[in-house]
């Protein structure tokens, strides 16, 4: 029988299992893997550099772009340090909905993730059922942004607008019959926080559908169980945050333990593992889904009965009314000042994070004074768990490292930034 020999194989970056533009070098010792290099540079975007030159509230839009599956919990962790700057008092109804778009960015993230890491293993349905419960609650990112991906709905003092009165309706169409439009439309007919109600009442029996297809299903379970094993006190070394952190055991939840805008006013329960593998991991992000769940139905049933203004009454924040601006001279050149030039934020450094929905989502951003962040630095999640990438493959089979990706739930944006 031929010897087999040690071999250097290429991982990425155009291999479907490797989300996005991940490159991979790895030894191989006939099917085990000796060793994993990550390599990180293929797509540098220099967005920590861009929001150097740019005023303060015209970067809001590039921290979409870092983890472009989690936008808002992006803007909200920049938007909440220039807020630590300028000593903002943020308006409760803003908090509230910064809360319940923050949980809703977090099902996203989730169904995504699952549909994915389920189709890098070979599960093809599930990926179809996630995108079905996607598309409802991208529409409630484009009713209330006016698009689907990229928000830039928060914003220093709150958020750019209320909750719209209505959602946008299917119109008819030779693709759909009179009857499917009809039913489409059955939850659209009222305002925004019905349609989201309407979701969160439909949410918890399609996780049940997914659990179905994957919790006790034999294959899955083999290539998930026992395989990436982390441990508690090695997961604290290493950096680990969100899900990939407590699958190994550890509740370190920053809405329980550092709570930010209105999470302390809230229940919902911290799910955690206890093997820190990769199926403890899908375990704990299915149950997030649900606890998010939980949040948003608290907030609807709070904004539903507690109207009011959702940013700060600031003139040097906010721009002025619409309406202003077209009939008063005085208004128009505040708005083209403000967003032209923006605003001076005193000097000084701070650091906001939030819980998002890869780990803690972090911005360091430091202020001379002047109209433009002096520097901006992003705390990225993926970024440590990519690092431990080596450390976890070691010694596993080459298909092994497909669930070990899938698992960290990486999104390049983000870790090259």
């Amino acid at each position: 029988m031929a010897e087999i020999r040690n071999f250097t194989l290429n991982f990425g970056p155009q291999h479907p299992a490797a989300h996005g533009v991940l490159r991979l070098v790895l030894e191989m010792d006939g099917e085990v893997v000796q060793k994993a290099d990550p390599h990180i540079g293929l797509l540098h975007r220099g967005t920590e550099k861009l929001a150097e030159s740019k005023p303060f509230n015209q970067s809001i839009g590039y921290m979409d772009r870092l983890d472009y599956v989690s936008m808002m919990c992006n803007e909200h962790a920049y938007v909440a340090a220039i807020e630590k700057l300028l000593n903002i008092d943020v308006p409760v109804r803003a908090q509230y909905i910064r809360v319940m778009f923050d949980e809703i960015t977090r099902i996203l993230n989730h169904l995504m993730w699952l549909g994915a890491h389920g189709l890098d293993i070979g599960a093809m349905t599930v990926f179809l059922y996630c995108f079905r419960e996607r598309e409802d609650l991208m529409d409630c990112y484009e009713a209330v942004s006016g698009t689907r991906m990229h928000a830039t709905y928060y914003r220093p003092g709150g958020v750019y607008r209320d909750l719209p009165a209505m959602m946008p309706r299917y119109e008819p169409s030779k693709y759909r019959s009179k009857r499917e439009i009809n039913r489409l439309n059955e939850a659209r007919s009222g305002s925004m926080l019905d349609f989201i109600e309407d979701f969160t009442r439909r949410f918890p029996a399609c996780v049940d559908e997914y659990e179905t297809l994957l919790t006790d299903n034999r294959i899955w379970k083999q290539r998930t169980v026992n395989i990436g094993v982390v441990t508690p006190e090695r997961a604290l070394n290493l950096g680990f945050t969100g899900p990939v952190l407590r699958g190994s055991g550890l509740a370190w939840d920053l809405r329980k333990k550092q709570p930010y805008e209105v999470y302390d006013r809230l229940e919902f329960d911290i799910p955690v593992g206890r093997n820190g593998d990769c199926y403890d991991r899908y375990l704990v992000r299915i149950e997030e889904m649900r606890q998010s769940n939980r949040i948003i139905r608290q907030c609807v049933e709070w904004l539903r009965d507690n109207p009011g203004p959702v940013m700060v009454d600031d003139r040097k924040v906010r721009p002025p009314r619409r309406e202003e601006m077209k009939g008063d001279m005085e208004s128009l050149i505040h708005h083209f000042k403000l967003f032209t030039e923006g605003y001076s934020v005193p000097a000084g450094e701070v650091y906001a994070a939030v819980e998002a929905p890869k780990g803690e989502f972090g911005v360091y951003l430091v202020s001379d004074g002047a109209n433009k962040p002096y520097r901006l630095k992003a705390r990225a999640p993926g970024f440590s768990h990519l690092a431990a990438m080596d450390e976890m493959v070691r010694g596993h089979m080459l298909a092994d490292v497909v669930a070990v990706i899938g698992t960290l739930d990486i999104v390049f944006g983000e870790i090259d930034r």
